[in-house]
């Protein structure tokens, strides 16, 4: 396993770009740890891996995983989510805590957050939905991230239109929050459950303005119709 791990450490060193790196952390508002390597080489990197790993257990795939999560990395923390996302069909409901760990402990920035949540996270929810109770958990927590991922988590589902209730009652949760990775979040997940449910999310819009950081506001009704956007905007300051 170590040997494997620092195959793949080797091989994003190897890739790595300081300009990149400066380029990406330009990116980001908050600290973040990066090699500098463009996303596309991450995914080849992670996949040429996988190929090397997908004969091994469940757990012992994810304790690699949990090492590099814990490595602080931003791109070791995609190529744990590249291989994650192909272990869905293994989860078992146990698995929910090594998720949660990460979100809680080791999730420090947007991107990171949105590419565990929006496919390994969001799959286990539609593969064991009683889970949607630890979304709104996190949803009510203090770690930005926590709040964020119980969102973003449920991106896929509702492209699907699933979940809608609960999309509201994150949202609801959500509503008030200042920050402004937290606001895009929920406003991004209303934003998506619009393409299968425009009238409802329309009418959680309406009811909600008044009071809706203009942020989250924004990103719900980016895809709607112009005139329930032209509506919407009304006397929106």
């Amino acid at each position: 396993m170590n040997e494997l791990l620092e195959k793949v450490r080797r091989e994003l060193r190897e890739a790595s770009d300081e300009k990149t790196r400066q380029s990406g952390l330009r990116y980001f508002k908050e600290e973040v740890n990066l090699y500098g390597i463009k996303s596309k080489t991450v995914k080849e990197i992670a996949k040429q891996n996988y190929s090397l790993v997908k004969s091994r257990s469940k757990e012992e795939i994810l304790g690699m995983c949990d090492s590099l999560w814990e490595s602080g990395m931003m791109e070791e923390s995609f190529v744990a989510c590249s291989w994650t996302e192909n272990l869905v069909q293994a989860f078992n409901p146990e698995d929910f805590i090594l998720l949660e760990k990460w979100v809680h402990r080791n999730v420090n920035n947007w991107a990171s957050c949105d590419t565990l949540c929006n496919h390994t996270v969001g799959d286990f929810i539609q593969k064991y939905p009683k889970y949607l109770a630890e979304l709104k958990r996190w949803a009510r927590c203090e770690n930005r991230w926590a709040k964020r991922a119980s969102a973003v988590s449920l991106i896929i589902p509702a492209r699907r239109g699933k979940f809608l209730d609960d999309i509201f009652e994150i949202a609801g949760v959500l509503l008030l929050d200042s920050d402004d990775m937290v606001q895009k979040g929920y406003g991004w997940m209303l934003k998506v459950a619009s393409h299968s449910h425009e009238e409802e999310v329309f009418g959680f819009v309406m009811k909600h303005k008044a009071i809706m950081p203009r942020t989250a506001f924004r990103y719900a009704i980016e895809k709607m119709p112009a005139g329930l956007r032209a509506k919407a905007m009304e006397k929106q300051s």
